[in-house]
């Protein structure tokens, strides 16, 4: 995992450096997103297995199929992607811009999952609680997870903190079996 996203890595930061150079972060972001969901399609992966498919062809094809959400620095990145057979990298370099995008506009993307779905309130704290603790605008996105019996699990960033009964369980067993 950490050799594919050292290979994105200069990918993901020269998209970002001209995405923002241009004032396009938002509408980068979008392309990208769907650059990679077009690429996740079986039908196009096998394509870009095949090598005896042109990688010119591989590239006409995802452009049309992005249509006019792709401009001619997006199929360029895409032709470079392509030629140093790096278009499966695009989970990560996503991945990658987006944790850029978001240091650029001082915020984070904190998932939370619970046992119960959250009401307003409780995201209202969790999310405050995290600014504070972060420094940073806070995006929550809520999942649900039955398995956690109780509490909640969140991720911002680095930062990890399981506040499961399921996680207090699992620590109190490890505890007991040393």
């Amino acid at each position: 995992m950490a050799e594919r996203k050292t290979l994105a890595r200069p990918y993901a930061e020269a998209v970002f450096a001209l995405a923002k150079e241009r004032n396009t972060l938002s509408k980068t972001s979008e392309l990208l997103q769907w650059i990679k969901a077009v690429v996740a399609d079986e039908i196009i992966s096998d394509l870009v297995d095949d090598p005896g498919v042109p990688r010119e062809k591989i590239a006409e094809v995802i452009a049309d199929v992005c249509g006019e959400r792709i401009d001619e620095a997006g199929l360029n990145f895409l032709r470079l992607l392509l030629e140093n057979r790096r278009l499966v990298l695009m989970p990560e370099i996503v991945a990658l811009f987006e944790q850029l995008k978001a240091d650029e506009e001082g915020s984070v993307e904190a998932h939370v999952t619970s046992a119960y779905k959250l009401t307003g309130e409780q995201s209202n704290a969790i999310a405050a609680g995290l600014k504070k603790k972060l420094g940073r605008e806070i995006n929550l996105v809520s999942t649900v997870d039955k398995s956690l019996v109780g509490g909640v699990v969140i991720r911002a960033g680095d930062l990890i903190i399981d506040g499961s009964v399921k996680g207090y369980l699992r620590e109190l067993s490890s505890q007991l079996n040393h």
